[in-house]
């Protein structure tokens, strides 16, 4: 990757991450933590990698995206907002009655969503049905789904694996968002799933593990991904959970709590030190 295109995208996850803080403050609810852990992979996704347009959301030869573990919905608004697919203004009305923005993905209302998401453990076997459809139809758009490593402790999770590794859908890539945290604690703490790439290995699947916040990592990984058949793939990114939020980064308080104003002043403040220093002269 070069330089310009890293330095573009950075800017574009950092502003995906302000879009996450202004969302769940104006909600007073939400769950920040785990949407900025995957803002860069978001990010990545939707201005790189995916072929879908703000256009024709609804194209049939797009590519598809399942958020399984829905909670964490504000990333995937905010980066849709940049996208272009909705006005960034409906970010400050989530969760409000009436609005656009649910607290969980709607495939029915909302421009750029693919399925509608929220019970762990589910996005998945949704996201295996779009790529087995694409086999049987002989269509050649992808499936991406994210999932978190906290909801891998869901049994169909592992049964949808068995069947993406039997139907052999290598147009399918799933990324499971390796922050360590889930809403009761540390995960190895709560129901540790072990060592998370043999498991997806031992699925049938073709493994990466990457840094989830290195661009070219990123890029290199879904690269991979793209070029392997016969067998689905499985991203495994060791992210940080409330990246680049100081009192949020690796605190499992902030899975599913929104910031008062003072916090809200201190995270934009935060991000915005962030866009400054990528404003400024590249390295």
């Amino acid at each position: 990757m070069n330089e310009q295109m890293e330095h573009t995208l950075r800017q574009k996850a950092c502003q995906v991450r302000m879009g996450v803080i202004e969302g769940v403050y104006h909600a007073k609810s939400g769950h920040p933590g785990g949407s900025l852990s995957i803002a860069d992979l978001l990010t990545y996704l939707y201005f790189q990698e995916m072929k879908v347009s703000p256009e024709d959301p609804k194209a049939a030869g797009r590519d598809r995206f399942v958020l399984s573990k829905g909670h964490c919905a504000p990333v995937l608004y905010s980066v849709l907002a940049l996208k272009g697919f909705f006005p960034q203004e409906e970010l400050s009305h989530l969760r409000h009655v009436g609005a656009l923005l649910q607290g969980h993905p709607d495939m029915k209302h909302i421009p750029g969503v693919d399925m509608s998401t929220g019970s762990l453990g589910q996005g998945i076997s949704a996201a295996c049905g779009m790529a087995l459809n694409a086999k049987l139809s002989k269509e050649d758009y992808r499936v991406y789904t994210v999932l978190g490593d906290g909801e891998i402790q869901e049994g169909q999770v592992w049964e949808a694996s068995m069947f993406a590794a039997h139907h052999k859908l290598d147009n399918l890539c799933v990324i499971v968002d390796n922050n360590g945290l889930q809403i009761d604690g540390r995960v190895d703490d709560i129901c540790s799933p072990g060592d998370i790439a043999q498991k997806f290995r031992a699925f049938g699947f073709h493994v990466i593990s990457i840094d989830g916040h290195d661009f070219s990592q990123i890029e290199a990984a879904f690269a991979q991904a793209r070029q392997t058949k016969g067998m689905p793939s499985a991203i495994i990114a060791k992210t940080i959970k409330g990246k680049d939020v100081s009192f949020m980064e690796d605190n499992g308080a902030w899975h599913g709590t929104a910031p008062n104003a003072e916090q809200y002043e201190i995270a934009m403040n935060d991000l915005k030190a962030v866009q400054e220093a990528l404003e400024g002269p590249q390295a």
